[in-house]
């Protein structure tokens, strides 16, 4: 168990400038390869209109656009009352249609839910570098499970990559991660996008009304 205080803030409007600076200072800081996504494509906003993330500036004024409208959902870890991690988790129904999905989960789309499921699906982890490996993103997922009990989720639902061992490519959080808190495999999802770069994930499931 680690020490540290760490305190999980659900997203909200009021949380928009902590976001937007998690994002701008600590969130990819040690990935120089990952210029501020502020997490856009994650989200319920329908991106089969043509949506423009071409650029750092073009993704902030989406962010603060999504944040505010609700179509952007998460948690937000704090330390010192400072933001240093974040997950995205979202009701799974309304966003399959954002930009992330429609290019990377083709292979998941074969997974057949259970009929009349409402289904929470976690996305997407980032922690600041000097906070990794601390435990950020297990009280991230905890608070995920927890709060998607209470608001009557039958399943928390995530998508964990196959065959991506960095951990700054790994953003879906590893297996071991959702294992630790009570996931299961209930498939193992093939694909390429494009027919080149690999997007076989797992489809990893807890079941939140089991006693």
């Amino acid at each position: 168990m680690y020490d540290l205080q760490i305190e999980i803030k659900k997203l909200s409007p009021d949380l928009l400038d902590d976001y937007l600076r998690f994002f701008e200072t600590e969130a990819h800081a040690d990935n120089p390869g990952e210029d501020r996504c502020y997490c856009v494509c994650w989200c319920s906003a329908d991106h089969r209109i043509e949506t423009d993330f071409s650029s750092p500036e073009k993704r902030r004024v989406l962010a603060v656009e999504y944040v505010k409208s609700g179509a952007l959902r998460g948690y937000l870890a704090y330390s010192e009352g400072k933001a240093v991690g974040w997950c995205n988790a979202n009701e799974k129904s309304k966003c399959t249609n954002c930009t992330s999905w429609l290019r990377f989960m083709a292979p998941v789309e074969a997974v057949k839910d259970p009929q009349g499921a409402k289904i929470k699906s976690v996305f997407c982890f980032a922690v600041a570098p000097v906070m990794k490996r601390k435990g950020v993103a297990s009280r991230l997922l905890e608070r995920a499970c927890a709060d998607a009990a209470e608001e009557g989720y039958d399943f928390i639902e995530a998508y964990p990559s196959m065959n991506v061992a960095d951990e700054n490519l790994n953003h879906t959080g590893s297996l071991e991660l959702y294992k630790h808190s009570g996931f299961e495999i209930i498939r193992e999802a093939r694909g390429k996008y494009k027919g080149v770069y690999d997007i076989s994930k797992y489809v990893v499931r807890k079941n939140l009304k089991r006693k």
